[in-house]
């Protein structure tokens, strides 16, 4: 099956690239030759733990290509996922400019010789099934192509050159030529390649049972699990076959927004719980463990600790909330899932406050910049928020993170961060260091190293990876979340 993906961020990149592991013949699609370029040689532009040994795989076989030339990929795909980026603009309502110059560029593309599915891989609001439906009938009608048929059509037999084609489409319509469906992903970065191939569930929506035929047989090998295994993403044990969710074209796209809002709202639960904690004297740790048990919640994003970022879950909770607002009604839970979620962020600035006394003209230094682990993805992370609060303090900001220095450094340079290259110099003339991206490596840091060459002995551990005892037995002031 000959796929186009169009946008090659951590959505389509990855998508993309498992398709084509699995024997289908992918072409990913950008406008932006110079990630195109790094592609073509095997280099991927987004830090993804085991990508670039499946993109080499991919151009080695030759079922995985790179281009900046959408209309040839159309041509020759029967499948498009529309992967594009949907950033939130400023009144929470997601940005759709970019799915829509797609989505009509598509239809201004097809060469109507055969049947397409265009699949929106893309977080959209509800009703952007219809929409682009809608936007591709409108790029269709520009489209020579079909105007020449359509005209055909009109004329019925218009003369020799033209009477084949008019015997064999007359009559064309835009759902003989495309199906618009929705494919929500439910990629997790740092883990997004084994998210693709062990998925907990696939959800397809379809007004058409063509639609959603195809997209199965496109996804087989998934969902029967008959692939053999990469190296860098063994199956899990036990794992025999995939879930798959067929419904109409809102409900699968409100299936996406439902699940990362409850995810929100179940990490913004566990840190109201935790300030109760504090205040009452038990241990988050405790507590979470006790009802973390209950099969009925599980264990799971009820980790406390500086609160949730990332490009998914502020932008999907703000568009869910900006929905329910359009229909006239006033999701209060999920305004307090984002409202506990910015309180957190500045929950380690008041437990240094607490140990230090004062902020201003102390040296406090960051373990991490990332939203989470393995990645250096540090769209709407806490650790930004919490340096531009120390800073406007007086402060002095040092910070170190395995991987996401140089990105950090790059997209921000007016924030006056000082980058170390490790955790033993990140801790040189420190006053506190605060943990914010619970790295594995910070699990286990030297204390007694980190201890020597720092000015006063404060740790505010805002993932509570370290234990309590142990820090304290290293003669540190230990602040965690929660306990």
């Amino acid at each position: 099956m000959e796929v186009c993906v169009v946008g090659t961020g951590y959505v389509g990149l990855v998508t993309g690239t498992c398709l084509a592991y699995l024997g289908r013949s992918v072409v990913c699609v950008d406008i932006d030759e110079r990630k195109i370029q790094m592609l073509r040689e095997g280099k991927s532009p987004i830090y993804e733990p085991g990508l670039d040994q499946l993109i080499i795989t991919g151009i080695q076989r030759g079922n995985l290509r790179f281009s900046t030339d959408l209309a040839s990929a159309v041509k020759e795909s029967e499948v498009i996922f529309i992967a594009v980026g949907t950033p939130p603009l400023p009144t929470g309502k997601a940005d759709l400019s970019y799915v829509k110059a797609v989505a009509q560029s598509v239809g201004r593309a097809m060469d109507c010789e055969r049947r397409r599915i265009v699949v929106n891989k893309s977080t959209v609001p509800i009703g952007s099934g219809n929409w682009v439906e809608m936007l591709v009938k409108e790029g269709l009608q520009e489209n020579p192509a079909y105007r020449e048929r359509q005209a055909v059509a009109a004329a019925g037999q218009g003369g020799s050159a033209t009477t084949t084609v008019s015997r064999k489409l007359n009559g064309i319509k835009p759902e003989d030529v495309f199906l618009v469906a929705s494919n929500p992903e439910f990629l997790r970065e740092g883990s997004a390649i084994n998210d693709t191939f062990y998925p907990d569930r696939i959800v397809i929506g379809a007004t058409d049972s063509y639609a959603a035929e195809r997209l199965r047989a496109l996804y087989e090998p998934i969902v029967e699990q008959t692939f053999v295994p990469p190296a860098s993403a063994p199956r899990p044990s036990g794992f025999t076959a995939v879930p798959v969710v067929t419904t109409d074209l809102a409900s699968a796209e409100m299936i996406k927004y439902a699940a990362n809002a409850f995810l929100a709202t179940k990490i913004s639960f566990a840190n109201e719980i935790a300030n109760i904690c504090e205040r009452v004297g038990a241990d988050i740790k405790e507590v979470v463990r006790g009802f973390g048990l209950d099969s009925r919640i599980g264990p799971k994003f009820l980790n406390a600790g500086v609160g949730w970022g990332g490009s998914c879950f502020g932008k999907d909770v703000s568009a869910i909330i900006d929905i329910a607002n359009e229909y006239s009604y006033e999701p209060e839970l999920l305004r307090s899932t984002v409202s506990v979620n910015k309180r957190q962020r500045h929950v380690p600035v008041l437990k240094l406050q607490e140990a230090l006394k004062i902020i201003k003209g102390k040296t406090i230094g960051l373990l991490g910049l990332a939203f989470k682990p393995e990645t250096d993805d540090i769209r709407d992370a806490p650790a930004l928020e919490i340096a531009r609060e120390l800073l406007e303090m007086g402060a002095r900001v040092k910070a170190y993170d395995p991987i996401a220095n140089e990105v950090c450094a790059k997209q921000y340079p007016d924030l006056k961060i000082e980058y170390a290259t490790d955790a033993i110099s990140l801790a040189e003339d420190c006053d506190a260091i605060v943990i914010v991206t619970e790295w594995e490596e910070f699990q286990y840091l030297n204390l007694e190293e980190i201890g020597e060459v720092m000015n006063t002995k404060v740790l505010v551990d805002g993932r509570n990876v370290l234990d309590p005892a142990a820090v304290e037995a290293a003669g540190f002031k230990y602040r965690g979340i929660g306990r």
